[in-house]
């Protein structure tokens, strides 16, 4: 009588008493689904940054009255963060439905084309209009990536090759910096084509993933685990992608919304206070070159390369973050990492927003920052898809992950509002978001009342 290898095709079986690593496991398919997926949401993180890089110079240029620039920009993220969270709801739950990677193709494109076209706003109204469907895209990827890799590897394989796609994001991260830097560098000697400005051009470098939607539409197959469940649970009435079932059965619904408080905690850490870091950076930057006479062209011009060093150095401490907090997810357990990435993620922005305060200390401060605040999205990444069956895998990480963008675009609201009434500067701005970051201690507390999933398999119907 035959048996049934556990190993995957193509796949040898480990040689009893040594430790393999996990990779070797994979297959090749296993590896193009990986690498896919880790593509599409670099490639989302990098128009991520791009946004941030470009948000106050496209105020400054946008709009007439340049003293609520700040103000602004702080707006312009909400309608970003709000597009994101309708989008996550929308695809991840027609993932679950159609297949992820299907919606994985579309969400690629629709971030990348609609950010192109920001880079052609006249106004504050249609800029935030296409940052809007933009974060319908964006929203999209994060749910959809993690379930089709979830779904695809092998179990054992699944939490580490999550935790590095999830780290591999800072490459995207990474790459906006450089770009920026080197934007910011042609814009000073004026090479820059077409008579673009900064914000312009690097906007429609962000359209440019929308050729991965290509490779993804053409190669990329559904899980055979995906497309079991789901012709299975055809036969039994099993509704997938269902926001009634998620949330009206006892035990996903208690997953749901206890790990949207979690989850939202985190993502207020990074969206709603530490991705504003270019504001205290520009400051200190203005402050240092008055000081030295600059003029206002080359005032801009160290604007724009210092805020993308700035996201350069916060994103080389969170691409060790996300990989120190992954790991320590996979041997403490999942609830004990993320009690320790949100401590850090709080502690790390009392830093930078108190106490940064010269050019040398962007050096050190931003990466502890990045450290502390994206070593929570590394958890995130391993302990979502564990907390939600096949049919509501995508719909449940998706409801955690961008339902708290509702949540988290209240920050810039409420940290603009506060800057306002504190006087509308920069000091005032440090301030808010000294106050707005003990929301991240709150996410503590919901921990014990979500499953330890380590070392369990993903959950059934």
């Amino acid at each position: 009588m035959s048996q049934i290898s556990p190993f995957p095709p193509g796949a040898r079986a480990p040689v009893p008493g040594v430790r393999r690593a996990w990779w070797r496991d994979f297959t090749r398919e296993h590896w193009f689904v990986f690498v896919v997926a880790s593509l599409a949401w670099l490639f989302d993180c990098l128009d991520q940054q791009v946004f941030n890089l470009t948000r106050d110079g496209a105020m400054e240029a946008l709009l007439p009255d340049k003293s609520k620039v700040t103000e602004y920009a702080s707006y312009t993220t909400s309608f970003f963060l709000i597009g994101w969270a309708v989008g996550g709801l929308i695809f991840g739950a027609l993932g679950d439905r159609y297949g992820r990677a299907r919606m994985l193709t579309f969400t690629i494109l629709l971030y990348s084309l609609s950010t192109g076209l920001n880079a052609f706003s006249t106004g504050f109204f249609d800029f935030s209009l296409y940052r809007f469907i933009t974060g319908l895209g964006v929203g999209g990827v994060f749910g959809l990536a993690v379930a089709l890799v979830a779904d695809s590897v092998p179990d054992h394989t699944r939490a580490p090759a999550l935790g590095l796609l999830q780290a591999l994001s800072t490459w995207g991260n990474l790459a906006a910096g450089l770009i920026g830097m080197g934007n910011g560098a042609l814009a000073a000697r004026h090479l820059l084509p077409f008579g673009l400005q900064p914000w312009q051009s690097l906007f429609l470098i962000g359209a440019l993933p929308a050729l991965l939607s290509v490779l993804v539409m053409s190669k990329l197959r559904e899980p055979e685990k995906w497309v079991r469940a789901r012709e299975e649970g055809r036969s039994r009435g099993v509704k997938f992608g269902s926001y009634a079932v998620l949330l009206g059965h006892p035990r996903w619904r208690r997953h749901a919304w206890f790990g949207l408080i979690a989850c939202s905690a985190g993502i207020i850490g990074l969206w709603g206070i530490g991705n504003f870091h270019p504001i205290i950076t520009g400051d200190i930057i203005a402050r240092t070159a008055a000081a030295h006479g600059l003029s206002a062209s080359q005032l801009a011009s160290e604007k724009a390369y210092w805020r993308s060093a700035g996201l350069l150095l916060q994103n080389l401490g969170g691409f060790l973050g996300m990989l120190a907090l992954a790991k320590l997810a996979q041997t403490w357990g999942r609830r004990k990492a993320f009690a320790l990435a949100l401590l850090l993620s709080f502690l790390s922005t009392v830093l930078v927003f108190k106490f940064m305060r010269h050019t040398s200390d962007l050096y050190w401060m931003l990466p502890l920052m990045g450290f502390g605040q994206l070593s929570v999205f590394g958890v995130f990444a391993v302990y979502l898809p564990e907390l939600f069956p096949t049919s509501l895998r995508s719909t449940g990480t998706s409801f955690c992950y961008n339902v708290g963008r509702i949540v988290a675009a209240t920050a810039p609201f409420t940290v603009g509002q506060i800057t306002k009434n504190l006087g509308g500067n920069v000091e005032g701005f440090r301030t808010a978001g000294l106050w707005v970051s003990v929301v991240l201690l709150l996410g503590i507390a919901v921990l014990p009342l979500l499953p330890e999933t380590k070392d369990q398999p993903l959950p059934e119907e």
